[in-house]
């Protein structure tokens, strides 16, 4: 009988932490399946208050750090100076490793110091971003990184593309995202709250674009927005609700998962997803399941995620025109109804199972491939 091929997922997040980004998710789904397919999976992550060894679905959970992860610093820091060391004592219980891309310099290079095949799981790019926010040089580390890889998987074409131009000798597989299939149920309707749902970034998540497209549509059609998340800049997005008079119109809801996330989704009129840079757009793609039509900037990735037909698009962060396509949309029932069916029918064609089998054949390829001297 064929031993299962072991791999050590280096996820960074755990999926049970509040507030963990929709990267966790992927990584779960996609590892409770490769269970299934031969592989024997431990994913480590970084430590947080309550954090326990676990075994879920199938998929050994090692949380890694140094004290309690008690913020964000804490727990970055805990992991970038346990992580080596904790990968070092597993390496004779590894064949492969995969290191999951991360904010704020995506990759610590890990084939320099794994000794085992290794595989950069791509679902996070946005270095040069985070070095304009802290003035730090993130972006020369990630393309550092990035250079240490030979076997790199994105979740997008345009993903894939950028760790090209960065990369051009590394093989990149382009492996997306997958739905639950309830996120399918339910009769297509139109809804009634404009909705966002992600990580609370003010700046890459583009909520400071939204917030002032909101301010300028609200007047026109009285409603609310909804905006569904957690993150490090939650308080700085409560006071750029009160400074634009906001405070009545504008809603924030906190974390949301499971059928809550599923009802709000469902019950939303528009999703809007303002990204300033996306590497998929997950929310986009569940938007489009519940049959919720989804206004997105015309970048990279996105346009992947919400073809024509399915939503819209605008000019790249133009909160002026992101304001007039909200407040176009939101009366034309009839439009809305249109494509949230097309949207719907085109979601049904991310399929979690036949991603993981994608990803195991990445795997196994790796695996095969003869050693470099």
């Amino acid at each position: 009988m064929t031993r299962d091929i072991r791999v050590l997922h280096l996820g960074f997040e755990d999926p049970l932490m509040p507030g963990a980004g929709g990267g966790s998710v992927r990584t779960h789904q996609i590892n409770r399946r490769l269970t299934g397919l031969g592989f024997e999976v431990t994913v480590l992550t970084t430590t947080y208050p309550g954090a326990q060894e676990r075994t879920q679905d199938g998929v050994r959970y090692v949380p890694v750090g140094i004290g309690r992860g008690r913020n964000r610093l804490t727990r970055l820091l805990g992991y970038i100076a346990r992580l080596p060391l904790e990968a070092r004592r597993r390496r004779r219980s590894t064949d492969l490793v995969v290191e999951d891309f991360f904010a704020p310099f995506s990759t610590m290079g890990a084939p320099l110091w794994t000794g085992r095949p290794t595989v950069g799981m791509v679902q996070w790019l946005h270095a040069r971003d985070k070095a304009r926010q802290y003035g730090l040089p993130f972006h020369w580390l990630e393309r550092q990184g990035v250079l240490s890889h030979t076997h790199l998987i994105a979740v997008s074409q345009g993903t894939a593309d950028k760790l090209t131009s960065l990369n051009p000798d590394a093989t990149v597989a382009v492996v997306g995202n997958g739905i639950e299939l309830e996120s399918l149920e339910g009769e297509v309707t139109v809804g009634r709250h404009v909705l966002f749902i992600g990580r609370l970034e003010l700046h890459l998540k583009g909520i400071d674009l939204l917030l002032a497209a909101w301010a300028k549509v609200v007047p026109t059609i009285g409603d609310r927005l909804v905006i569904a998340g957690t993150g490090p800049d939650e308080q700085k997005i409560e006071h750029l609700i009160a400074s634009l008079g906001l405070a009545d119109s504008v809603d924030l809801v906190g974390w949301v998962s499971g059928e809550y996330k599923r009802s709000l989704v469902h019950s939303a009129r528009l999703v809007v997803v303002p990204s300033r840079h996306e590497t998929f757009g997950l929310v986009a793609v569940e938007a489009l399941a519940a049959g919720t039509p989804v206004i997105i900037f015309d970048i990279p990735c996105l346009r992947e995620v919400v073809p024509a037909g399915c939503g819209w698009s605008v000019e790249p962060l133009d909160a002026g025109a992101l304001a007039r396509e909200i407040a176009s949309r939101y009366g034309r029932e009839a439009d809305l109804l249109d494509a949230g069916h097309r949207g719907r029918d085109f979601a049904r064609t991310f399929d979690w199972d036949a991603q993981a089998q994608r990803q195991a054949h990445v795997y196994r390829s790796v695996l095969a491939a003869p050693v470099k001297a």
